[in-house]
């Protein structure tokens, strides 16, 4: 039986990419695809925006994160409504994934005359939606658009710079990606520093997630342990590297508690390696504490009140530079630079480097930012503010 659902007087099929459509008379609608958990974080704002102003909003989940802690727990957390089509495409490699997500898609986007489609990132959802509303002729809005590493061997480099070139609305979280921009040709026209909206769900979160103390389940003193994560195939996929992150982890949990949240990937590598046989304190115990992926909130409580964050995610050198945390990030580079030159943020290419700079933080040492211009829980209105004044 098909589905219904009415979201600002515009009436959705709920049941399938095939069967999916809008009703005659009704506005068209401002699409949003999400895929992949950073995705939720940086939509959740913006959808909550665009609801409060009565603007016709459709919900797509391509189902790139499929399993219930990467995908339902984050549409919880951030108390989005269920989204009006999962594609439903689930895992492979780069080109299927990017593939299925594309095939998908077209489907939906033929039905519902969108008016406009936004994307989030820099993920497989990203780059396919790109494509298909570039074949399409539908306006496309890139959030978080600008950033560059300079690494093209990056997936995600190349995701980010293939979107931006055929956006129409390019918004950047900071000055340094509007002059990347810039320099690829992108008129001035098509880029709008907004600030970065994953600083709005942070702020709009952080109150219920200082509350929430999550540190405490795991028998640990507030701003005396370090939280971990790990997960790019740079890191996880060359034994010999990860091997030399684990070392410098050894050091690190020999004076302080490391909560390391554990990604399926580096799960998947720890076992294929067999990297417990030359540090058995992975299985837990001795200082270490390994933990299944939790939720936003829960995730944040524990970053809020941690010493000092190892990653090499790209949100998370974000976040600690909001909450003034030291971060080591664990890449050859970032895209994020303006977490280094104003932020909290420390690249680590060795584990050598890794060791120093946390003797570092043991001492006192630990590196202190600022806030970036624009990092003020307003991205999402600005952003509201250039399309309705371009689309409306």
């Amino acid at each position: 039986m098909m589905e219904h659902v009415r979201r600002n007087d515009v009436v959705y099929s709920n049941d399938s990419a095939e069967g999916l459509r809008i009703e005659k008379g009704t506005n068209k609608p401002i699409a949003l695809v999400v895929g992949a958990r950073p995705n939720f974080v940086k939509a959740s704002p913006l959808y909550r925006v665009m609801k409060e102003r009565e603007i016709p909003t459709l919900l797509i989940h391509t189902g790139q994160h499929y399993d219930y802690e990467l995908s339902k727990k984050f549409f919880e957390d951030f108390a989005l409504e269920k989204p009006d089509i999962n594609l439903g495409v689930g895992s492979g490699n780069h080109g299927e994934q990017t593939g299925k997500i594309m095939i998908e898609l077209e489907k939906v986007l033929m039905k519902i005359r969108s008016s406009l489609v936004a994307v989030f990132g820099d993920v497989n959802s990203t780059i396919a939606t790109a494509l298909v509303t570039n074949k399409l002729y539908i306006p496309l809005a890139h959030i978080e658009a600008g950033l560059r590493s300079f690494d093209r061997k990056m997936p995600e480099e190349i995701n980010r710079m293939l979107t931006d070139a055929v956006a129409n609305y390019l918004f950047t979280p900071s000055v340094d990606a509007d002059e990347n921009l810039k320099r690829e040709g992108i008129g001035e026209d098509r880029i709008f520093l907004v600030g970065n909206i994953m600083i709005d769900s942070l702020m709009e979160h952080l109150g219920v997630a200082r509350k929430r103390e999550y540190y405490k389940r795991f028998g640990v003193e507030k701003k005396k342990y370090w939280l971990l994560t790990l997960h790019r195939p740079s890191n996880v996929d060359i034994r010999d590297k990860f091997c030399d992150i684990l070392v410098a982890i050894d050091f690190i949990r020999k004076h302080r508690p490391v909560i390391f949240s554990v990604h399926p990937r580096t799960k998947k590598m720890i076992n294929e390696f067999k990297l417990k046989e030359d540090f058995p304190w992975l299985s837990g115990g001795d200082n270490f504490i390994p933990i299944t992926p939790v939720g936003y909130i829960d995730f944040l409580s524990l970053e809020y009140y941690a010493e000092a964050v190892l990653t090499d995610s790209g949100g998370m050198q974000e976040e600690t530079t909001y909450l003034n945390i030291p971060c080591l990030t664990l890449r050859e580079n970032t895209e994020r630079p303006i977490t280094i030159e104003i932020g909290t943020n420390t690249l680590c290419k060795t584990g050598e480097e890794i060791i120093k700079e946390a003797e570092n933080i043991f001492d006192g040492k630990g590196k202190k930012g600022n806030i970036p211009p624009l990092w003020d829980g307003h991205t999402s209105e600005r952003i509201v503010d250039v399309l309705t004044k371009k689309t409306g």
